[in-house]
């Protein structure tokens, strides 16, 4: 992970792990998990590239999959904070849908190393570690299908299939991480504006009681 993805909107991600030889490790172990996949990674390469020796890794983490776990736990509580701070924040159902797409592709193009590894290696963890990760999912899952949910009662939405369609909305926003470069040429910013836009249009967002073309006066 370098510098500038690290440090991305005033974000450090890993600054809750302490002391700075666990922290060291766990920034390796993102960018060799990402490079390399997490089964081609071994505890060696993640020692290497913290500078540090393979037997100072298990001072720290009993296992590579314990490292994995610690990763993916963190990744998916920010991707929890992001989601439910929209569902949850006042206004209308499209103010938050946009609030909680822009903020959440923006996370995951501008820490894009570290999301393609929260988000891809899911099978990777072990029988107990996958079941709390799939909850925090669930629980994501369930913070966007409420503001689409709402939005349907109150009118701003046209969505037939708010569960489909809550899928479809997660699968868009994470998928950025598998294709984002910081050498192209839109920002985090800027994908965050596109997907939102995107979104809206594909739930059919208009304001409460406004007239549909087509409908009667």
């Amino acid at each position: 992970m370098d510098s500038a993805e690290e440090t991305a909107e005033g974000y450090r991600p890993w600054s809750e792990v302490t002391p700075d030889a666990a922290r060291r490790l766990l920034v390796a172990a993102v960018e060799a998990f990402a490079e390399r996949g997490y089964h081609a990674t071994t505890t060696r390469d993640i020692a290497g590239r913290a500078g540090m020796s393979p037997a100072a890794l298990y001072i720290h983490y009993k296992t590579k999959e314990e490292l994995l776990h610690r990763i993916s736990r963190i990744g998916h509580d920010k991707a929890l904070e992001i989601l439910a701070t929209a569902a949850e924040a006042p206004g209308g159902a499209a103010g938050r849908l946009d609030a909680a797409v822009r903020s959440f592709v923006r996370w995951h193009a501008a820490h894009h190393t570290t999301a393609r590894v929260v988000q891809y290696e899911l099978d990777a963890l072990a029988p107990e570690h996958r079941s709390e990760i799939v909850a925090l999912r669930r629980r994501s899952d369930a913070a966007v299908r409420r503001i689409l949910a709402e939005g349907v009662a109150s009118g701003e939405f046209d969505v037939p299939d708010v569960p489909g369609t809550t899928l479809a909305v997660l699968s868009l926003c994470i998928d950025v991480a598998r294709w984002f470069s910081a050498d192209g040429r839109r920002t985090p910013d800027e994908v965050g504006a596109l997907y939102a836009d995107l979104v809206l249009r594909m739930v059919g967002a208009r304001t409460p009681g406004a007239r549909t073309p087509g409908s009667p006066a």
